[in-house]
C-alpha cells in the first residue's frame, strides 16, 4: 500500500521527466545520428574533428578550464573566511552572493556589456581620471570575467558546504599534535573539502563549457565558442543533424565530468546546501 502511494505521488515527476528530459535527449540523439533522409550516420558527431568546429571547441575548452580555476582560487579562501564567521554574518554573505543568482542571466551578462564597451562606465571613469582605456570587450578576457562573475556563487557555496561540516575537533586535534596551519591546511582541511571541490568544478565547467550568452554578447561574436556553432545551426543554418550531432559531443565531456565527480563525492557532501 505505502509502495503505491510513493508511486502515485511521483507520477507526476516521471511524466515531467520523459516530457522534458527523455524526450529532448531522444530528439537529439535521433537527429545527432541520422541525415536528412533519417539514415543512420557518425558524421554530425565527427564533424567535431573538422578545422572550425575543432578550433570551436578547443576555445571552449580552455576558456572553461581558465574560468573553473579562476572560480576555484577566489572561492575557496572566501568559503574558508565564510566557514568561520559567526552564524549571523556568515548567513548575510551568503545571502549577498545567492542575490545575484536570483536576476536573469542574460541581464547580469548585458550589465557587463554595459560596463565594458568602450563607452561605457569603467571607460567613463578611467577617462574622468586620465587614465588610459580599458579594451577588454569583445575578447577572451571579457569572456573570461563574465563566466567567473556568472559562475562564482556555484563554486563559493559547495566549498563552503563542505567546509562547515568539518569536525572542528579534528582540526583542534592537528594542532594539538604539533602540526602548524599550512600542514593542518594541506593534511586535513584540504582533504575533507575535496568533495565541494568537485562538485564546484562540476558546476562551474559544464556551464562555462556549453554557454553561448556570454561569448555572444561580451565576446561580440568575434570568438565562437562551440555553444555559439550549436546554437547557429539550430537558429540560423537550420541544420538540426549537425546542431545535434555537436551536442552530442559536448554531451560526452558533461559526462565525463560528472563521472569524475560521482567518483570523488560518492556521499553527495559536495552539494549546494
Amino acid at each position: 500500500m505505502k509502495n503505491s502511494r510513493l508511486k502515485l505521488l511521483s507520477s507526476p515527476y516521471i511524466v515531467w521527466a520523459v516530457i522534458f528530459i527523455i524526450v529532448p535527449l531522444g530528439m537529439v540523439f535521433y537527429y545527432g545520428l541520422t541525415d536528412k533522409t533519417g539514415a543512420f550516420t557518425l558524421e554530425n558527431v565527427m564533424a567535431v574533428m573538422s578545422e572550425e568546429h575543432a578550433k570551436a571547441l578547443w576555445i571552449s575548452l580552455g576558456l572553461s578550464l581558465l574560468s573553473t580555476a579562476v572560480c576555484f582560487f577566489l572561492a575557496y579562501p572566501l568559503a574558508m573566511i565564510l566557514a568561520h564567521m559567526n552564524v549571523n554574518q556568515h548567513s548575510f554573505i551568503v545571502l549577498i552572493f545567492i542575490l545575484p543568482m536570483w536576476m536573469n542571466f542574460l541581464l547580469r551578462t548585458l550589465a557587463w556589456q554595459t560596463l565594458l564597451e568602450k563607452t561605457g562606465a569603467i571607460n567613463n571613469l578611467l577617462s574622468f581620471f586620465h587614465l588610459p582605456p580599458l579594451n577588454i570587450i569583445n575578447t577572451p578576457y571579457a569572456i573570461v570575467l563574465g563566466m567567473v562573475y556568472n559562475f562564482l556563487p556555484f563554486m563559493v557555496l559547495p566549498i563552503y558546504n563542505a567546509l562547515v561540516k568539518i569536525d572542528p575537533n579534528v582540526v583542534n586535534a592537528a594542532k594539538d599534535l604539533g602540526a602548524n596551519p599550512i600542514q593542518t591546511f594541506f593534511k586535513i582541511t584540504l582533504p575533507l573539502s575535496i568533495p565541494g571541490i568537485i562538485s564546484g568544478i562540476t558546476m562551474v565547467f559544464i556551464p562555462a563549457l556549453t554557454t553561448f550568452v556570454i561569448s555572444k554578447l561580451l565576446g561580440g561574436s568575434k570568438i565562437l565558442l562551440i555553444g555559439n556553432v550549436i546554437e547557429e545551426e539550430f537558429t540560423q543554418a537550420g541544420n538540426w543533424h549537425l546542431g545535434s550531432g555537436l551536442s552530442i559531443v559536448l554531451m560526452i565531456f558533461i559526462l565525463i565530468n560528472m563521472a569524475a565527480s560521482a567518483i570523488f563525492d560518492k556521499d553527495g557532501e559536495g552539494g549546494l546546501l
